[in-house]
């Protein structure tokens, strides 16, 4: 991370002069907004210490925001209730375990799943629940592991256990420049299944990259096909609705965070209960097993979502996700869907439209240029008037200047990120040799040496909850700060 620039007082003076609001411009920017105003109420209720503290969050993808009454509920039920650790039967415990069954209940009900044909396992976050699959899916050499170039790196680490275990990984491709699936291709892979194998298909219902929205449809045609699904909803559903009664993926991996900002360190796997059978834990732990001996080698393992959460689950923050629920439904997702896909609309046009004085653009996206099919985040970069890329830290370092929170980087997702910048595995391999040991800023060096073009990543923006016209419209101002300036180059 940069903490210290020297900026030319260019930026300094552009900075300090662009950064004006004006609220008329709303209704004649972005008319479908106007539906969304009574959710402005929201933003000033619950979430008014974004005004207070002038700060301008783009960064829901990485987290969304806690409502005060989220934490004003929570805070209440622990100080008026006395809860202990819910392995036992004595009144603190069985508090514990009843409010823990409520959450639990609660997630079924959000996501409209089915109890009997889906269990809701507790985890620290998505990637807790991703790594649960990795380690128990039954990888081997008679199967297969096939997932997307768009995927988190907790998705694409799963194949370091079916490498382990001699099973085949393939990724399917995107395309450019939407960064959509390659359909044709996928369809390919789907068909070579094996039969008496396991093949496990991963991936996102959105892209953390680029905001792509891949079809839920996948998840049929892969069953059709024979293969389990893994469908990555961590970016999802924040701001779409997700109907289990409708689309039935084998395993869903969520952080709650990132739905409703609290509790951090929780997350779930929903998994059919069909499909518990495979996953075959490398070990056991309390609150796992049923009975264990030490005089003998015997263990038998505990039923449905308790066989897969190890030790004492976290039973104080659990029923915050329920509140976390009721948050969201008292809002209703279809209303914050469509508040995130005005504010997005409004966003992309105004990016795209974007130009230095001599018609060179300034933005570059990476992805869908219009609402079709995708979500409220916006990977880019920007370009001075001769093509040139800023480095995205000097970006990120002016952004935080104007207290604007956003992202730079490839979002761990290295294969969306790859593909956008049009890299190819000599350049990966080249650059890996030419920067070892390799650290980021070597890395970042070498594709610059090598592509002629300053690759430090990209930057995201994300829209979500509390989101409101002046966050996007401060943004908006904010990137005319680049127009007709010049790139300073490589920053060391």
């Amino acid at each position: 991370m940069v903490t210290k620039i020297k900026l030319d007082m260019t930026y300094e003076d552009r900075l300090n002069t662009a950064l004006d609001y004006t609220p008329a411009e709303c209704a004649a920017a972005e008319p479908d907004y106007v539906r969304c105003y009574p959710v402005d109420a929201l933003r000033q209720r619950e979430y008014a210490r974004l005004d207070e503290t002038g700060q301008v969050y783009l960064d829901y993808t990485g987290g969304s925001l806690y409502a005060t009454s989220q934490i004003e509920t929570h805070m209440q039920q622990l100080i008026n209730g006395v809860y202990g650790n819910p392995h036992s039967i004595n009144p603190t415990s069985m508090a514990s375990t009843q409010r823990v069954d409520q959450a639990r209940a609660a997630v079924f009900d959000y996501f409209s799943a089915d109890p009997n044909e889906y269990v809701v396992i507790f985890t620290a976050n998505a990637s807790g629940a991703l790594k649960l699959i990795g380690e128990s899916y039954p990888f081997e050499k008679n199967g297969q592991y096939l997932l997307t170039f768009d995927n988190h790196n907790s998705v694409n680490g799963i194949r370091e256990y079916a490498t382990y275990h001699g099973a085949p990984v393939t990724y399917a491709p995107i395309t450019l420049p939407d960064l959509r699936i390659d359909s044709a291709t996928l369809i390919q892979h789907l068909k070579s299944a094996k039969p008496d194998g396991n093949n496990l298909f991963a991936y996102p219902a959105q892209s953390n990259f680029s905001g792509v929205q891949h079809s839920l449809e996948w998840i049929d045609i892969a069953h059709d096909h024979g293969w389990d699904v893994l469908l990555d909803c961590a970016a999802f559903v924040p701001t779409n609705r997700l109907n289990l009664s409708r689309w039935k993926p084998d395993f869903v991996p969520l952080s709650f965070y990132k739905l409703f900002g609290y509790p951090t360190g929780l997350g779930a796997l929903i998994a059919r209960r069909d499909k518990l059978h495979k996953l075959r834990r490398p070990w056991f732990a309390g609150g796992t097993v049923e009975i264990v001996s030490t005089l003998t080698p015997a263990f038998f393992r505990a039923h449905g979502e308790a066989a897969f959460e190890d030790g004492t689950v976290n039973y104080l923050d659990i029923p915050a996700v329920e509140i976390g629920l009721r948050h969201i439904e008292t809002i209703g997702i279809d209303a914050i869907h469509d508040r995130v896909t005005a504010l997005t609309r409004y966003l992309l046009d105004e990016m795209t439209h974007m130009t230095h004085h001599n018609g060179a653009p300034l933005v570059m996206i990476y992805g869908p240029t219009t609402t079709d099919d995708r979500g409220g985040t916006i990977a880019f970069n920007l370009l001075d008037p001769d093509g040139q890329m800023f480095d995205v830290r000097l970006v990120e370092t002016l952004a935080n200047q104007a207290r604007i929170s956003l992202r730079t980087g490839c979002f761990c997702n290295p294969g969306a990120g790859e593909n956008a910048f049009h890299l190819t595995v000599d350049d990966v391999q080249a650059c890996s040799a030419a920067a070892a040991p390799v650290t980021y800023e070597r890395y970042v060096a070498a594709l610059t040496r090598r592509t002629g073009m300053i690759v430090t990543g990209a930057i995201r923006v994300s829209l979500g909850i509390a989101s409101n016209f002046a966050d996007v419209y401060h943004f908006v101002r904010f990137l005319r700060v680049f127009v007709d300036l010049p790139s300073p180059g490589l920053l060391a």
